[in-house]
């Protein structure tokens, strides 16, 4: 009876807050589950699709169920490259291949001969940021960038790498880097910290000497893109852009964007999505028209990732100038897709996008997912495939 008694002055205590009573406390969302609708059972379910932890055997790849225009064919390039990302190439014809999530290395694959990649660097997480330049391999991770030199000449031993930069804010979320040189400028980005948030300095992209000096802003507002590339006629930038999540299934559109005037543009994020969707918490007392507005949209929740523009003679002159764009496909929509699209700048700042190179889903799953573009000589065009870790090669004719 008085351990009863002792029960109940305790509960009292408790209810009148006289007494604390240690609590768990919930556990932290992962950047990506933010904004996500706790009411939605379906929603609650999803999460990030993982890449396989192993390559797909080559007779198991998609390759035979890919489709595309008349007149062009494709093929498995290389296969068992493990989480493959981006491609570089140098003049000796060996192709560089980055990872992201799953290997942390970096691959030299011969572009003659068995194809059989080799690891160069290994151990590295979030090696995927992979540029080529007057010899040297330059490599982004989420916290610093590298430079190895005669890099071709030390494949089997590229010893320790000349740091040029290393203030990048590291992270998870939007932290991996896409890499491109013009003009002696190294260019790269660094996405929002979250899927929705105030970014502070993230969600930009920068350009900087390739020392690492002379650090300048080229575009604000930019979420997440992991895929730019240079107009060759003009030298303007164009890049893909990946849209908050949680907004709904079918909204925003991931986003192709054109940058005009570099270092005065904003793109729009946290405010403003696709141009004229303001943010149901950010935009407030925000006008979308203070904004640049895409290019094009390319789908929701799309993963646009790798674009380039194409600048070589095999395929027919309407894809020459013409941009690819890797859609990666979205993990938090029912409905899945993925493809290869084609876009046609339109002269006027917008452009025209079409699915171009289908056939990465089945029943719903996806078989693939295509990141990133790298032209050959020949004007053929390798695709990576991070999901089955494969290179696929697009050619058109005999």
């Amino acid at each position: 009876m008085k351990q009863l008694r002792a029960l109940a002055v305790l509960a009292t205590l408790c209810c009148t807050g006289l007494v604390a009573v240690a609590q768990t406390p919930p556990a932290e969302e992962p950047g990506w589950a933010k904004g996500r609708p706790k009411a939605n059972s379906d929603a609650m379910r999803m999460a990030p699709v993982p890449a396989f932890p192993i390559p797909t055997a080559a007779d198991k790849l998609p390759t035979a169920k890919f489709k595309l225009p008349p007149g062009f064919k494709v093929e498995t390039w290389a296969s068992g490259i493990l989480d493959a990302r981006g491609m570089r190439q140098g003049p000796g014809g060996n192709i560089f291949v980055s990872s992201l999530f799953v290997a942390n290395k970096v691959y030299v694959v011969p572009e003659q001969g068995n194809r059989q990649a080799k690891v160069i660097v290994d151990k590295m997480p979030l090696a995927t940021g992979i540029e080529y330049h007057k010899g040297s391999l330059y490599l982004a991770t989420n916290t610093k960038i590298m430079r190895w030199d005669n890099v071709d000449g030390r494949l089997d031993n590229l010893g320790e790498p000349k740091v040029i930069y290393d203030k990048l804010p590291g992270g998870t979320d939007h932290s991996w880097k896409y890499l491109r040189i013009k003009n002696d400028k190294l260019y790269f980005a660094i996405g929002a910290p979250c899927n929705i948030c105030d970014p502070g300095d993230y969600a930009k992209i920068y350009r900087m000497n390739l020392d690492g000096s002379g650090m300048e802003t080229i575009a604000s507002g930019v979420r997440n893109t992991v895929g730019f590339d240079f107009d060759p006629k003009t030298g303007d930038l164009w890049f893909t852009d990946n849209g908050r999540d949680w907004f709904s299934e079918e909204l925003p559109n991931d986003e192709l964007n054109h940058v005009k005037t570099p270092g005065k543009e904003h793109f729009g994020y946290p405010y403003c999505h696709q141009g004229n969707l303001p943010d149901t918490e950010f935009g407030w007392g925000k006008s979308c028209d203070d904004y640049v507005k895409p290019a094009a949209f390319l789908g929701p929740h799309a993963g646009a990732l790798g674009m380039t523009f194409y600048t070589g003679k095999m395929f027919p002159k309407k894809y020459q100038g013409a941009m690819f764009i890797a859609r990666h496909g979205p993990w938090n929509r029912t409905k899945k897709y993925a493809d290869v699209s084609v876009a046609w700048p339109d002269g006027k700042g917008g452009a025209r996008v079409e699915p171009f190179m289908t056939g990465f889903v089945e029943n719903n799953t996806y078989l693939g997912r295509p990141v990133d573009f790298l032209m050959l000589k020949d004007g053929s065009l390798l695709v990576s495939d991070d999901h089955a870790g494969a290179i696929y090669r697009i050619s058109y004719g005999k």
